[in-house]
């Protein structure tokens, strides 16, 4: 996504929150094309190790071909949302929580607005611990 002119806010917001609903709905490619992102594959392990395996009771090792099925079976986004966006002093960056069951999990992503040649664009997600 491209603004001519630096966005609002609520515009940027807007997208964001778009953004999450398709990687929730596993659709990845097409919210990839949302901002100028990236890798997907950190904001996943990110994501998947804030909440899921946070809240796990710790019977299976992390790192156990079961426990890594969850970059096949991406259902478990269905469980993640978006809580508060917290925006800096200068407007441009942001990070907003996130939550599990409806609790907030210990990673949040953060983006950015930045000037490109073609205008504005969201840039991010970076992971925030």
């Amino acid at each position: 996504m491209t603004w001519t002119q630096c966005p609002a806010k609520a515009d940027v917001e807007a997208v964001v929150r778009r953004y999450f609903g398709l990687l929730r709905a596993g659709r990845i490619p097409e919210a990839e094309q949302l901002i100028d992102h990236s890798p997907v594959r950190h904001v996943l392990t990110s994501l998947w190790t804030g909440s899921v395996e946070s809240s796990a009771d710790g019977d299976e090792p992390s790192r156990s071909p079961a426990a890594d099925e969850w970059r096949q079976d991406l259902s478990w986004l269905g469980e993640l949302d978006l809580a508060d966006f917290h925006w800096g002093d200068t407007g441009s960056h942001f990070y907003v929580e996130i939550t599990y069951r409806a609790r907030i999990i210990e990673v949040a992503l953060s983006f950015w607005v930045k000037p490109v040649d073609s205008g504005w664009v969201i840039a991010g997600p970076g992971t925030l611990w």
